[in-house]
């Protein structure tokens, strides 16, 4: 099907009073076929009515063009026609009279006779037969709503906009209005475009929904095809398996809007102090005992120690958030997984590589794989008991969360499985679900288990909803759980904040290494803005001196190493390790350069003068091969032999990664 609307490179720019000016549009491209019903989408200010208006020919772009079957749109005409909110109909004509002013002044070359027929058919059409003869005071607020509609259809445009048409409608009016909204545009094979706020409106209606991002230079943040089969009910709409993951990724891209909007204000101009080139850090996070080095380092005065006396600590609730926070730069820096250093600058995220430097792995262990407590009381104890059931069971779907593609808990589940015998993309089902929501979900039954860091293996033990069948303990003992990253160019500008803050870090990982800390820590843990829950879900320190109620498979919980030999320095060939693990699964392709991958993302040089300036000089680091629980041995000698040697694997690609003279990498 041929394009039907074109925006093409629009930008719309305003003078403002004081000689300045206001970017509203930049760089906005959309196509638009026959038929499409297209939703706009974003906060107040971010240019949603400008776009329309532009279609509409109610206004010009400041540049680009638009484009309605090939033609350029300058002014507004009878082929494009726009219901407003606030209906504008006037006010001492009828119904009748006011759909028929709009037909007799862009149809008069038709019979009196036949014009009438066509506004006689669209009062029937939305349904006004009986208040045809009313004017607008007499009518409800949707009620004349349908009349703006029905006027609109009436004079049979080739595209309908409509501008937060069900805005002011109570629920009832709104959704049967919707509804016969669908009807009319499926019927008469209308093509339309909606601005509106209400996400459930929008998957409703929509083939497609644009999301913009915040003004001032709004652009296309993402667009979302709605899978949804046609005709739709309201009722029916909400049953299908795609209606809340759509939903999910709308209210996602708005709250996160939101926060960039709320960043943005807080941000201040770089503060160079102290012989740093910047004081003032954004850092982000996620509720996990995982993040307790950032916590001890803000509460306990590490940053300020080290220069750093002006760190905010920005809580995300999904790792999805630290990606978005850092590839937008309104993160300085933040705790990652460990994959996720790599899995940025290779180009997981949306193939857009983002080159990314760790200096630090902040954590080991703490992660754990949790199934249903109903396994258990079926006699589930083991890998081997797990696949027996899947076996038993394989007409079942069973469903099993991990946090990110690039996280040790996918990683780690993935292996597990896969050493199993059990193929985690066909055997199972893999749901991204953020840490937090996973003992919820689990008690909910919508997952069957689950892959994630503490507190909440320990929590779903302790609340009698789910048993740890294996923790790093079982899988790799050591393993990297999360690391300290930040962009490439953000630590090419700023080198001695960076390694001021891998200085704090290291201090507040060794403070929470401390015996006598754990009780402080876990308070300081606890807390609201942490990872605001019982401070008995919190443990620290040796995993055998603390038991889950579970006589077995085991009594340990997944501990964390914070602080130690072989601890914080970041490793190569771990980080390569993670990265045969992506290209396994088909996350990422395996770079054919990858040795100067890992050394642009691996940066010890950074973590060795930080340890050096602390005074650090006795700290060992383990060298050699990985060895994992199925006897596997990986070295760094020949990964893509030891990929072609996996037996359970998807098809992977090589492809180099080319950096170019700005450090920043592209295709090739």
């Amino acid at each position: 099907m041929s394009v039907f609307v074109a925006v093409d490179q629009i930008e719309k720019v305003f003078s403002l009073a004081d000689g300045g000016q206001y970017i509203a549009l930049k760089g906005i491209d959309l196509q638009i076929k026959k038929g499409e019903f297209i939703s706009l989408i974003g906060h107040s200010g971010c240019g949603k009515s400008t776009l329309l208006n532009m279609v509409a020919g109610l206004d010009l772009p400041t540049e680009g063009v638009v484009t309605l079957e090939g033609k350029r749109i300058t002014k507004p005409g009878p082929d494009r026609m726009v219901v407003f909110q606030n209906y504008s109909l006037l006010p001492w004509r009828t119904v009748r009279e006011n759909i028929a002013l709009a037909v007799n002044a862009t149809m008069n070359d038709l019979p009196a006779g036949e014009r009438k027929a066509i506004v006689e058919q669209h009062i029937d059409l939305v349904g006004l037969r009986p208040h045809a003869d009313k004017q607008p005071g007499m009518l409800s607020g949707g009620q004349k709503q349908r009349v703006a509609i029905a006027r609109a259809l009436a004079i049979r445009p080739k595209l309908l906009l409509l501008d937060e048409p069900f805005g002011a409608l109570d629920a009832l009016t709104r959704g049967n209005l919707q509804e016969q909204l669908m009807q009319i545009c499926e019927e008469n094979q209308v093509t339309a475009i909606m601005v509106t706020h209400d996400v459930d409106e929008a998957v409703l209606l929509s083939d497609r929904i644009v999301m913009l991002t915040n003004g001032p230079e709004s652009k296309i943040g993402d667009i979302l095809e709605v899978d949804i089969p046609r005709p739709r009910k309201r009722m029916e709409v909400v049953e299908h398996p795609s209606y809340y993951s759509l939903r999910s990724e709308m209210i996602y891209f708005l709250n996160q809007q939101k926060r960039i909007k709320k960043l943005r204000a807080r941000k201040t101009a770089v503060i160079a102090r102290h012989g740093l080139e910047k004081v003032n850090l954004e850092i982000g996070f996620l509720p996990l005992t995982a993040c307790a080095p950032l916590a001890i380092a803000k509460e306990k005065g590490f940053f300020t120690k080290h220069g750093l006396d002006e760190v905010t600590l920005v809580r995300e609730s999904s790792w999805r958030g630290i990606t978005d926070g850092i590839t937008g730069g309104y993160l300085d820096a933040a705790q990652m997984p460990s994959g996720m250093p790599v899995w940025l600058t290779v180009g997981g995220s949306d193939n857009r590589p983002v080159p990314v430097v760790s200096a630090l792995t902040l954590t080991r262990n703490g992660n754990a794989i949790t199934l249903d407590k109903r396994f258990y009381d079926q006699g589930v104890y083991t890998l081997a008991d797990f696949k027996r059931l899947l076996q038993q069971s394989a007409n079942q779907q069973h469903t099993l969360g991990m946090v990110h593609p690039s996280s040790m808990h996918n990683l780690l589940l993935r292996y597990w499985l896969a050493a199993g015998g059990i193929d985690p993309d066909q055997d199972v089902s893999l749901k991204t679900i953020p840490p937090a929501q996973m003992v919820a979900d689990l008690q909910a039954g919508s997952i069957d288990g689950y892959c994630v860091g503490e507190p909440w293996n320990f929590r779903a033990a302790i609340e009698g909803v789910g048993f740890t069948i294996a923790t790093d303990l079982e899988i790799w003992l050591g393993h990297p759980g999360k690391v300290l990253g930040v962009r490439e160019d953000w630590a090419a500008a700023y080198p001695n904040t960076h390694i001021a803050l891998v200085k704090a870090l290291l201090e507040a990982c060794r403070y929470c290494a401390q015996e006598q800390n754990f009780q402080e820590v876990r308070q300081i843990l606890a807390q609201r803005e942490y990872i605001s829950t019982n401070e008995d879900y919190i443990q620290i320190g040796d995993p055998n001196s603390d038991a889950c109620s579970l006589e077995q498979p085991m009594r340990q919980y997944a501990h964390h190493l914070f602080f130690g030999d072989g601890v914080n320095r970041p490793s190569r060939t771990e980080h390569l390790w993670m990265m045969t693990q992506m290209a396994r699964w088909g996350d990422i392709p395996f770079p054919r350069n990858w040795l100067e991958i890992l050394e642009r993302v691996c940066r010890v040089n950074v973590f060795s003068t930080a340890a050096r300036e602390l005074g650090l000089l006795d700290i060992k680091y383990h060298r050699g091969p990985i060895q994992l629980f199925d006897g596997t041995v990986f070295n760094a000698d020949d990964p893509i032999a030891y990929l072609n040697s996996l037996a359970i694997k998807r098809d992977f690609s090589v492809a180099e990664v080319v950096f170019n003279s700005r450090n920043s990498p592209a295709a090739a």
